[in-house]
């Protein structure tokens, strides 16, 4: 067995914290937003007997964890850190069951556009801040998106989705006039 490493990144997001492993846990994304949603997935359910774990996301070779409001990083991070180590080390499952996570934009020409946009440009730098993306629908030049993980809750993602997602989108897609968040 490898040995495994655990390396923690602030996110803009103070409530969360990425855990970084040397290794791959999943493609694609999971968020378990609450106790009830982790479920299915023995790694989430696992971190959340913390009672100090509000949220948990995977994303490729990370776990982001968000806090308790009454929690701090400093009494916290290095449990966290240490059951991720061992985790991943015992190979415990991010999830029961594996569906395919192959790429495939559906809708009309503009949203499959937007999709495509979002999954190349976006998505790769919402993942390094501990976050995701995900289209929502496209309706009469609105694009509505969800943030999840860091980005779900962070007071810099309205900025993050002003300035750089609706700039983005607006320079590459002219049909569109406005992105908002449906989690915000």
């Amino acid at each position: 067995m490898a040995n495994i490493k655990v390396y923690t990144e602030e996110t803009p997001n103070p409530a969360t914290r990425k855990f970084l492993v040397n290794k791959l846990l999943m493609n694609g994304s999971l968020d378990f937003p609450t106790r009830e949603s982790a479920q299915v997935s023995p790694f989430a359910s696992e971190l959340y007997k913390f009672n100090f774990v509000d949220g948990v996301f995977f994303a490729s070779n990370f776990v982001t964890v968000t806090k308790s409001a009454d929690s701090t990083w400093e009494d916290i991070e290095a449990i966290i850190k240490e059951f991720v180590k061992g985790a991943v080390e015992s190979d415990l499952k991010v999830q029961e069951v594996v569906t395919d996570m192959n790429v495939n934009f559906e809708g009309t020409d503009i949203e499959v556009k937007i999709q495509q946009i979002l999954h190349d440009y976006v998505r790769p730098a919402v993942e390094q801040d501990g976050g995701a993306i995900h289209f929502l629908n496209y309706n009469e030049g609105t694009v509505t998106v969800e943030l999840r993980g860091s980005c779900s809750g962070c007071p810099s993602s309205i900025v993050t989705l002003k300035a750089g997602i609706e700039g983005l989108l607006k320079r590459m897609v002219p049909e569109v006039q406005e992105v908002v968040a449906d989690s915000l």
